[in-house]
């Protein structure tokens, strides 16, 4: 940062907290395209020019597309050109100007003085200025970047790959839009965060006020701690409250511990504590403060400890949220508004309600995307949604110990202890990583080992985390550990052994995974509406349809060759032949193998005996529509990743094992704090429908329980659940296991939210995965309006496999699940917003299934 005006000691101190009164300076904003350093200074800007209207907080993107001029499909090269935002607007005296959020290259100018100039998009700044009266002009050009990273050029000792140019080491920026076949090419350009103009002799001294709060907990009891930073002097006193869920309240005061700060602490005894929501309630406590006649909401405080888990053999590694072993599994998030990079619960709350709702207990922001706004983490909290944070350094050489510049080192120590102090307050945090990749890459390239690690993950950012979040856990690296800094079964791995590797299925046991902080990256393929929406009806090898499926830069492959090797290997089917001739046929089933191999690798790391602690799939969302990692597509309908994902991820669950020669195993799991009663029901069946061998038992599983039930053991004879013996034809194709609530009918069950004798989980084993080796199953729907919902009604005189449901309007609550023979399952039918252009929409649609001959039609 370089400040002119005036000089740099006499700026204020620049608080981290999150704003609790905004002084965001709004107005008019306006935007100029200029080409690269064709002005030097504002007054060489053309007044007639193109401007445009710009919203700030904001990007280039936005504006560009608010004016009709952004193309999703093909994004403009932003870092080619020059951006000048401006705005006029009144006021005289002494401000300070704090810009929380410049990407990247930046100049500020105030009435033609150049104030700050910045290279770090992550960082905010302020300075103080003085206003010139009725008209003050404040410009924000954002430079080139691609002219500038030119003029870059330093020794190092690995160049990564998938980031171009591999030059953006030299300023702080996002990856996201320089990672070819990961993600589009939308640049971040532009003040992307607040804006905001503090005046500190104003007579509202609660404008622009700052509030650092954080919740911690020692035995029963949490203690609130909250700072207030004011920009100007700070009153001699104030008080704050906390507000528990059962809306009692606890009182404390602040006193000035400085000339613009209020601080104080409370304790609250027998404080209630968050959980993950698989495990238990999320619960916050808000908490306001009174400054004078004012009332600030300062933000909700959550009380939880979190410890990692090592017990075991070398290598383990997990998390305990207070004291209980938590299994995590969730997705990595990228962008939840690419082009804009927007900070809002609008933007955000959906997305993260759709990982809440398939089960996920733990989200991952991957060190080569953004930090999320407020917002996101807001979100989380209230949704018991555990957060991996990557702090955004990824795959570069960044210098080891007499390499890294002091700039970089300034820069780097500036941007961690701002996020640190902002984000004290939030109780989903749970790990805090140094970065992503970096020493994966490192020992890839070919790097010797004493050139892996670096100081900036071992020795800057844990001590600022140490000081500042003492609560979570710090990982250096995502992945590390191990001989080799990815191997999967030693702390921290990236495992993509079932997947861009082509292992079996079998390898998710054999590698030993200990937790995965991403994992199982296909090609998704989206619904039939998503893709007729966006012209992607059919899976042709044409730019449309192969610009969509991610890839691996300089791979031969890419992602849907993945899927397809899987295709070939579990269905027996031969998929470039199966995609020219039968190319609805090919989409199905590249739908149902991703849930297959989802189910089968969850079920395998959540089994009793299992080595791992967690899973994050690669990703949540896509960006585009189309075929993306996303296990939610674009519009924001779930895939069949998602369903299948949402059956294997209940807190209450059963899952089916083939243990070779042993047979099969049952596994039952309650991860609630409450005691569960439930029905265990095993059924062998024969051509899908007749039951060869059947057993029903009825059992308690104590709160956070994990079970292990041999199969064997519950009948009276000896039956070959998984065709190992092969003592001629196999009795049975389909092995089914139910897990339904075992209370009495009519009851309600308040732990669990739902009505007795709910099904609560549902087990398959096949031991022949061929896509053709089961009999047409007889679907049969209908549908029905009932107080103005809509249920569609599906049943099945044969076991149905993977039963898909496609609407012309409406978004099935349940898709993806197997149907076992005269069984009924009702689902409701979603209607979405503008899918018929307001018009009451009539439910019509097709059920399908993997094995049924053609699908079965229903219209409302």
């Amino acid at each position: 940062m370089t400040a002119r005006d005036p000089a740099p000691a006499l700026l204020p101190v620049l608080h981290a907290g999150v704003a609790v009164q905004p002084a965001r300076l709004e107005g008019d904003w306006t935007l100029l395209e200029t080409f690269a350093n064709a002005a030097a200074h504002p007054g060489e800007l053309s007044e007639t020019g193109h401007w445009l209207p710009a919203t700030v907080p904001g990007t280039v993107a936005t504006a560009l597309r608010a004016a009709g001029r952004w193309d999703e499909t093909l994004p403009p090269p932003l870092h080619q050109h020059d951006y000048w935002y401006r705005l006029h607007f009144p006021g005289s005296g002494r401000r300070v100007l704090r810009c929380n959020g410049l990407a990247t290259v930046a100049e500020v100018w105030l009435n033609g003085v150049n104030v700050l100039t910045t290279r770090h998009m992550f960082a905010a700044h302020q300075v103080e200025v003085e206003l010139a009266g009725a008209d003050n002009v404040l410009h924000i050009c954002f430079r080139a970047l691609h002219p500038y990273l030119r003029s870059q050029r330093g020794p190092v000792r690995w160049k990564p790959r998938m980031i171009q140019p591999p030059t953006l080491r030299a300023v702080r920026t996002t990856l996201l839009g320089h990672m070819p076949g990961w993600c589009p090419p939308v640049h971040a350009v532009g003040p992307w965060r607040d804006i905001e103009l503090l005046d500190p002799v104003g007579d509202d001294a609660a404008h622009g006020v700052r509030a650092e709060l954080s919740g911690t907990l020692d035995g029963d009891t949490g203690a609130v701690a909250l700072q207030l930073h004011f920009p100007g002097a700070a009153p001699a006193t104030g008080a704050f409250s906390a507000i528990g869920p059962d809306q009692a309240i606890w009182h404390g005061e602040l006193h000035r511990t400085g000339p613009n700060t209020l601080a104080g602490s409370l304790s609250v005894p027998d404080a209630q504590r968050w959980w993950p929501h698989t495990h238990g309630d999320p619960a916050l406590y808000r908490v306001d403060a009174s400054v004078g006649s004012r009332v600030l909401a300062c933000g909700n405080v959550g009380f939880r400890t979190i410890t990692e888990d090592r017990d075991g053999e070398a290598g383990a590694f997990g998390l305990r949220i207070n004291g209980e072993q938590v299994f995590c599994r969730g997705a990595c998030v990228s962008s939840h508004d690419l082009p804009g990079l927007a900070d809002s619960d609008e933007a955000v709350a959906r997305w993260l309600q759709l990982a809440r709702d398939a089960g996920a207990n733990m989200v991952r922001v991957s060190g080569v995307t953004c930090y999320p706004g407020e917002a996101f983490y807001r979100q989380c909290d209230a949704l018991g949604l555990l957060v991996w944070q990557d702090f955004m350094f990824a795959n570069f050489d960044y210098g080891g110990e007499t390499s890294a510049s002091p700039a970089f080192v300034d820069d780097a120590r500036r941007e961690v202890a701002q996020w640190l102090a902002s984000t004290r307050a939030h109780p989903s945090l749970a790990v805090l990583c140094g970065g992503s990749e970096a020493e994966q890459q490192a020992s890839m390239m070919g790097a010797p080992r004493g050139a892996w690690r670096q100081p900036l993950f071992d020795a800057l950012i844990p001590a600022l985390v140490a000081e500042q979040r003492p609560d979570v856990i710090y990982v250096r690296n995502s992945p590390s550990e191990g001989a080799w800094p990815f191997q999967p079964d030693t702390g921290v791995s990236h495992y993509y052994g079932v997947g861009a590797y082509q292992r079996p299925l079998s390898d998710a046991r054999l590698a030993n995974v200990r937790f995965t902080s991403e994992c199982l990256a296909f090609a998704n393929v989206p619904c039939a509406r998503t893709l007729a929406e966006a012209g992607l009806s059919q899976p042709l090898h044409d730019p449309r349809w192969k610009a969509r499926v991610p890839r691996d830069a300089g791979a031969a492959w890419d992602f849907e060759d993945i899927r397809d090797f899987y295709l070939r290997e579990l269905y027996q089917v031969d998929p470039p032949r199966l995609r020219y001739e039968r190319p609805a046929r090919y989409l199905a089933l590249s739908r149902a193998v991703v849930a297959e191999i989802m189910t089968e690798v969850f079920g395998e790391w959540r089994r009793t005996g299992s080595t791992c602690r967690g899973g994050l799939v690669w990703q949540l969302q896509d960006l585009l529509p189309g075929p993306g990692w996303g296990i939610v597509d674009a519009r924001a309908r779930p895939k069949s990743a998602w369903h299948a994902l949402r059956q294997v991820w209940q807190p209450v669950q059963v899952i089916l094992t083939d243990e070779g020669l042993n047979g099969l195993h049952v596994h039952l799991i309650n991860e609630t704090a409450a005691p569960r009663t439930v029905q265990l029901r095993l059924r062998c069946l024969r051509d899908g429908e007749h039951v060869a061998a059947e057993a029903v038992q009825t059992l308690t599983l104590a709160p956070r329980e994990r079970r292990r039930l041999v199969a064997a053991g519950l009948l009276d004879h000896f039956f070959d659940f998984t065709y190992a013996y092969r003592f001629g034809p196999p009795a049975h194709d389909v092995v089914l296991a139910t897990l339904h609530d075992a209370a009495p009918d009519g009851a309600t069950d308040e732990a669990a939210g739902q009505p007795r004798n709910a099904l609560l989980s549902q087990s398959v084993f096949l031991h022949d995965r061929r896509a053709d080796a089961l009999r047409d199953p007889g679907l049969r729907a209908s549908v029905a309006c009932e107080d103005g919902a809509w249920w569609l009604t599906v049943s099945a005189q044969r076991f149905a496999r993977w039963v898909h449901i496609e609407d012309h309007a409406y978004q099935p609550e349940s898709d993806w699940f197997h149907l076992a023979p005269g069984e009924t399952r009702r689902i409701r039918l979603m209607h979405e917003a503008g899918a018929t252009g307001g018009v009451p929409a009539i439910p019509s649609g097709e059920v399908a299934a993997l094995n049924a001959d053609r699908a079965v039609s229903y219209d409302g």
